[in-house]
């Protein structure tokens, strides 16, 4: 399935695969003891050195808008890059696009901002993206202390973007209905979106959290977070909301696509609920 269509009130939702990797558990949990990992990911089927993550972007078509939410990743990998192709054949043509969001910079959310030859892949499009998130990636200083890879994705994807970039200050309604909410921690200016329609809310954690069992452990953390303190008081704000509220959640990683479900609390931790609906289309 490289498509899944649902509503939110009134609103078309399409998630959008743009592929699929596996991950190793020394990069998902690195506070952890290993044989603790090792059997939380036991529960889900999962091996730690096989760790399998789709990239689940997300189209909204408003009353006035057509809108994505992050870009995948590009040519980074030969089993990922599948975005155009798969907003295609859902009949969906990039250029009908005129908001896309970008949640943060790392490179498997905005590696497909630009096409092969460097021209903006969604060329009606303003791009939205927290200002601080910006600035991080498109300091120099910065990307000299980062590892190589992510400082050429950051210029090759961001850079383009020119004028039809927006930058956001803090919170706000992007287009109505869908609303920027800060997540700061995994990255300084990582982003949440909450999309509201009627009484039916859908929030996109983006990487908030990596996967299920950083639900059910909530103070584990990935070697990716760029502040972890940060990273998991955001993540139980967002998760108490979720469940509180019973919103239904599309987490960027999670296995299987589409990424959808629901969290419940569970004293002081949460489980994943996957939407069985989207799990047996």
């Amino acid at each position: 399935m490289d498509a899944y269509t649902f509503k939110i009130g009134t609103m078309d939702c399409v998630a959008v695969s743009d592929g699929d990797t596996d991950y190793d558990a020394t990069d998902y949990v690195v506070n952890a003891p290993p044989d603790e990992v090792a059997d939380a990911l036991k529960a889900h089927g999962h091996q730690p050195d096989r760790i399998p993550s789709p990239y689940s972007g997300l189209v909204i078509r408003t009353d006035s808008n057509l809108v994505l939410i992050d870009t995948g990743a590009g040519d980074m990998t030969p089993n990922v890059g599948k975005l155009n192709g798969n907003l295609r054949r859902a009949g969906i043509e990039p250029s009908e696009i005129d908001v896309v969001v970008l949640t943060h910079g790392h490179p498997d959310h905005i590696g497909g901002n630009v096409d092969a030859d460097g021209h903006l892949a969604f060329p009606n499009a303003r791009y939205v993206m927290f200002r601080n998130e910006w600035d991080y990636w498109t300091d120099e200083a910065i990307l000299a202390g980062l590892a190589p890879f992510f400082g050429q994705w950051a210029r090759a994807n961001l850079l383009p973007l020119g004028d039809q970039v927006e930058l956001l200050g803090g919170e706000t309604e992007i287009v109505p209905g869908i609303l920027a909410i800060d997540a700061a921690g995994h990255t300084a200016g990582h982003m949440a979106v909450a999309i509201r329609s009627g009484s039916e809310e859908l929030l996109y954690l983006s990487d908030a959290a990596m996967h299920p069992i950083h639900l059910e452990h909530p103070g584990w953390y990935p070697v990716w977070d760029y502040d972890p303190g940060a990273a998991v008081a955001t993540k139980r704000r967002l998760f108490d909301r979720a469940a509180s509220d019973r919103s239904l959640v599309l987490a960027f990683h999670f296995p299987p696509f589409p990424s959808l479900g629901h969290v419940t609390k569970r004293g002081s931790v949460w489980r994943w609920e996957p939407l069985a609906a989207a799990v047996r289309a």
